[in-house]
């Protein structure tokens, strides 16, 4: 059986930007800059829109839920910290399973990425059009046609507000990564404070008759209310996404995590028994816009609701800038491993941004904004998210036992168990999407060993690179290391004109490509 292709954290290093010096990505984000990200790529549909299904699943016991994904998201955190600050690059669960679990693994957890970061987007953008009507509603008295503000799985015919916000966070990525990161921080500080003044509304109404039963679907409930709740918290791998545009990534990338998953977990757990102590878990589930509504019962009046739709629209907004960012660095990574087009890959010496792919990855997600519903979506999401969760903690151990020497800035807590109840916790939410959602993930997976096959095996760098060592070995040449703090370092290849370290079987596949 022939060896994985795995490529080692210091070739991953120097791939990152000393072989395109003037054609790279610039580092201008800092600690408050990557918090604010991870917030703008968390809190978004999953609490303004996804609440109501998550209570409709678990009654009050929501809380319970929320605390539950929160659990499973910290145990993988600690792994993305622990990787994220060794290997500071932007391909996030994808580089690190190249790292750890070799070429094959690594294509489908970008695969799987996709879905993370790619048909997340066009979910997120579905949720968006539905306050983007209940704020013309609150404003105005009118609400776009449903056959041009919904899909039709929904009633209508496309949902042209889902396409338009994607459009704009496609331009204003393409405009360059400082101005993202200001729009996003700017969004993730409005959205905090509208949600903070939700839950100091929704506790003025509070009624404690409103958490009886509190779990009235018992435990069944609360796992299910688990797997729609870690909905609102996908995208804080994202901040991992920031590696080689962050100033100081080896510190500031596992202290942003952590911060974002603590922060986002208070501040749901707050709404949801703001919301339920209000008005009641029944009148909460099913509510598509629940959070508006519960702000015009207890005020009794349009505005109070109108202030939250309008939070909602640029919480919303935000997700999609932050989480587009995210898919386009990543497929950025596979780019320049050959295991998809080149024209990912391509950075403007203007923008210092993947214009072409961005603007690719924008037209090609509007298209299932326009056409599908929410529903549809966001149990693949959340398996697929999943998936690559689970694999990052299995790269941990892989790498802990392969490089003993990698330069850790963080270490996850009590290895190998925090790593293993990772796995633990992600398989039994994986589990919990169902039958249905498991027969999809199957044949999506598939597809992606089928397209890494016939494509990604044959072009990849990393396999090329091997053979050319195999067949002879060139003179050791001496390249330039960006690290976190700015400065370089020499590091020796043996094959000309190639950054990274020696390549020998172990560190760079075994085998050339096969045809």
């Amino acid at each position: 059986m022939p060896a994985p292709r795995i490529k080692s954290p210091r070739l991953l290093l120097a791939e990152s930007g000393a072989d395109r010096a003037g054609h790279g990505l610039k580092r201008t984000m800092g600690l408050f800059q990557l918090v604010c990200f991870g917030v703008g790529a968390i809190v978004g549909t999953g609490i303004f829109v996804g609440l109501s299904d998550s209570v409709a699943q678990a009654g009050p016991a929501v809380v319970v839920s929320f605390v539950l994904a929160a659990i499973t998201c910290v145990l993988t955190a600690f792994a993305f910290a622990e990787l994220g600050g060794a290997i500071p690059v932007s391909g996030s669960s994808y580089s690190f399973a190249y790292a750890g679990l070799g070429e094959t693994t690594a294509f489908l957890v970008g695969w799987c990425l996709l879905l993370e970061y790619g048909v997340s987007v066009s979910a997120v953008a579905v949720g968006w059009s539905q306050y983007v009507n209940e704020l013309l509603h609150s404003l105005t008295g009118l609400q776009l046609p449903a056959a041009l503000s919904a899909g039709p799985g929904d009633g209508g015919m496309v949902n042209l507000p889902a396409v338009v916000v994607i459009a704009l966070a496609s331009l204003l990525l393409v405009r360059g990564v400082r101005e993202s990161a200001r729009a996003t921080a700017a969004m993730a500080v409005l959205k905090l404070a509208v949600l903070v003044a939700f839950c100091a509304i929704g506790f003025t109404a509070f009624k404690h008759g409103h958490l009886t039963p509190f779990s009235p679907a018992g435990l069944g409930g609360i796992g299910a209310g688990t797997t729609a709740a870690f909905f609102s918290y996908i995208g804080f791998d994202a901040i991992t996404t920031a590696g080689e545009e962050a100033k100081n990534p080896r510190r500031d990338i596992p202290v942003a995590i952590l911060v974002c998953i603590g922060l986002v977990t208070l501040l749901y757990c707050a709404v949801a028994l703001a919301a339920i102590g209000a008005i009641g878990g029944k009148e909460v589930a099913g509510r598509p816009a629940a959070l508006s509504y519960v702000v015009n019962a207890v005020t009794g009046s349009s505005v109070g609701g109108a202030v939250i739709a309008f939070g909602a629209v640029v919480a919303i907004a935000s997700v999609v800038l932050a989480v587009m960012y995210g898919q386009t660095r990543i497929l950025m990574s596979m780019s320049r491993d050959g295991l998809v087009p080149r024209v990912f890959e391509k950075v403007s010496p203007k923008t210092s941004t993947p214009v072409a792919g961005t603007l690719i990855v924008g037209a090609v997600f509007a298209l299932p904004a326009a056409f599908a519903s929410l529903d549809a979506v966001v149990n693949l999401c959340t398996i697929g998210t999943l998936a690559t969760m689970a694999a990052v903690n299995v790269a941990v151990i892989a790498l802990r036992r392969r490089e003993p020497g990698l330069g850790r800035s963080f270490r996850v807590p009590l290895y190998p168990l925090v790593p293993l109840l990772g796995v633990a916790c992600c398989l039994y939410l994986m589990y919990e999407t169902g039958r249905q959602t498991w027969i999809q993930f199957a044949a999506f997976l598939a597809a992606g060993l089928l397209l890494y096959v016939l494509y990604g095996r044959r072009n990849s760098r990393l396999a090329a690179r091997a053979g050319a060592v195999t067949e002879a070995a060139g003179p050791t040449a001496s390249v330039a290391v960006t690290e976190a703090a700015g400065s370089t370092a020499p590091v020796a290849v043996t094959v000309p004109g190639l950054a990274g370290e020696p390549l020998t079987p172990d560190a760079a596949g075994a085998r050339p490509p096969t045809a």
